[in-house]
Parts: C-alpha cells; structure tokens; sequence
C-alpha cells in the first residue's frame, strides 16, 4: 500500500458502516436487538453482511447484488444506503454515492459514520467547504469513535486543498488518537519536510521505518530527510533496505538515478 496524498485508498472507510441495526451513533433512541428486530430487518442485516464481506474481498459487483436484496428486504435499512454509497463511490459513480449517503443520513440523521464517508465523496469532487463541513459534523459527535480516521481523512482532504498548516494540525490530532497509523504518519512526514521541520519529519520517518509497516515510499522519504540533514550512514542504511526489499519499485530506481528531487 502507498501512503502519498494522492494515492489515499478507500482502506477504512469499508469499516464506516452504522452499528447494529436500529442504532444511532448520537444515541437518540435505544440500540435493536434480536429480540425486537422485524424479519424483514433480519434479512436485510443479513444480506448487508455479506455484502460487506464482499466489498471488503473486493469482490464489487457481487457486493453490489447482495446489497441490492439487502434493500429489497428493507428499502429503509440505513446502513445498507451507506455501504451502497461506498460501492458506487469505488465505482466512481458520485452522483449515485452521493445520492446513496444522503439518502442514509435522511433515515438516521446526525450517522458520524455516513457524514465521514459523504465528507471524503466531497473531497475527492474538491468541494472543499461542504467536505470540511461534513468531517467537523462528524467529529463533533462525543459518542463517535472513529476520530483517529476522521481527523485522517479530513488532513488529507486539507492538504489536497492547499491548506498545509490545517491538514497538519488534523493529522496531527490523528496521530495522538493512532501514533501507529502508516498513512498519518508518512503525510504528516511529507508536511513537515515541506516546511522545512526535518527533524521532526525525521523521527516520525524514523518510526515508521523501523517498523514491520515501512514500504519503498516511506524509505525513499527517509532517505531524501536523512541526505537533507547529512546523515551519511542512516542514509545508506535505508538506501540499502530499499534497494534489497524493494528493487524493482520506482524508489529504487529513483535512488539509482540520484534523483532526489523528485
């Protein structure tokens, strides 16, 4: 997996489904258990079930079917809108995402989770305002436990717009609810360097390279931080994992060429 801005993958936001049929994340009314769920709810908690396995597998177009008999059994189940919402936006169909969240929200008003997902839909069609919107709506929930996520998403969204002193706040806010995340970390490492903070780019880089997490591009950006400070030795030493773990990745031969500026 890359870590760059602009190579943000859906990866987590397939876990921002609602929770357990009938429940709100603003807790305005009481969670539905088995004993008080209709049969039609039953089949269509079922169905979405499976679909979410297969969106997860990657297996789309059969998530997609399980969805639709999801909403066929219950055309109200809110959560099943918000995953068909994240299938279509996988498909690049934004009109139907769009229309899918909003759809979601219009059944379980305030859902932290759908407005997360709306809010990242917003981003990638660079409607900046109404995407920040959606993530500080989201955030502003107390019972939401995403926030390492949200603030994420939203810092990522941020720099994307060119607002690096924002995006880095956010991501800085993630980092405190998840030190371990590789994308937070390496994007917060690229706003740092820009800024000209490379020590402090250094020691995020550094972590996140000794770890069993650290790829071609997060060892490319140690390198060119550790050749800015003139750290010979750590510079070679990341030098050499990239070109033995990884020597046919562009990094490597970015390094071969000493073409550092790229």
């Amino acid at each position: 997996m890359r870590y760059s801005l602009l190579a943000m993958m859906l990866l987590g936001l397939s876990g921002c489904m609602s929770g357990p049929a009938g429940s709100l994340s603003n807790g305005s009314r009481d969670i539905m258990t088995a004993s008080d769920e209709p049969e039609a709810r039953k089949r269509a908690r079922i169905r979405l079930e499976l679909a979410l396995g297969y969106f997860e597998q990657g297996q789309t177009t059969v998530a997609l079917d399980e969805l639709k008999q999801s909403l066929v059994a219950d055309p109200a189940y809110a959560p099943a809108h918000n995953l068909r919402g994240l299938i279509y936006m996988r498909l690049n169909d934004f009109r139907i995402a769009n229309d899918s969240f909003s759809r979601a929200l219009a059944l379980n008003p305030g859902d932290a989770n759908v407005l997360h997902n709306l809010a990242w839909l917003q981003c990638q069609q660079r409607r900046w305002s109404e995407s920040f919107r959606n993530f500080d709506q989201a955030l502003a929930d107390p019972q939401y436990g995403e926030r390492a996520k949200t603030y994420r998403a939203l810092g990522l969204c941020q720099a994307r717009a060119g607002l690096a002193a924002d995006a880095e706040r956010s991501l800085l806010k993630s980092y405190e609810y998840e030190a371990g995340n590789p994308v937070t970390t390496f994007n917060l490492a690229v706003l740092l360097r820009a800024r000209g903070d490379l020590v402090s780019a250094q020691f995020h880089l550094r972590r996140l390279n000794n770890s069993d997490l650290a790829n071609a591009e997060s060892l490319w950006l140690g390198i060119k931080v550790e050749r800015e400070l003139d750290n010979k030795d750590a510079t070679q030493q990341l030098a050499d994992q990239l070109l033995k773990r990884f020597p046919l990745s562009s990094e490597s031969g970015a390094f071969q060429r000493r073409a550092f500026d790229e």
